[in-house]
């Protein structure tokens, strides 16, 4: 008979997990090849949008600048360490 267990654990930095089983657990599962299987959190599904697509809805909120108006800004950022 096939035996289960099911624990939450935290990943921790680098992306690496750690597991440790109960007490109880029985000794013979001492270096047995074990399966775990992960379960990750629900993420929203990202919508994949065409490059052209992205420009054309930036461009028509107006979120795009012309590169004399960045040219312009960046300028003027300089020039204000000067003050």
């Amino acid at each position: 008979m096939q035996s289960a267990l099911r624990i939450e654990t935290k990943v921790l930095p680098g992306n690496k997990i750690e597991i440790n089983l109960p007490d109880n657990t029985l000794s013979t599962s001492v270096g047995q090849t074990v399966e775990v299987i992960v379960l990750l959190p629900e993420q929203p599904l990202l919508v994949r949008q065409n490059i052209l697509e992205w420009i054309e809805q930036a461009r028509s909120r107006g979120t795009l600048r012309s590169a004399e108006e960045i040219n312009r800004n960046l300028q003027a950022e300089r020039d204000s360490w000067d003050n």
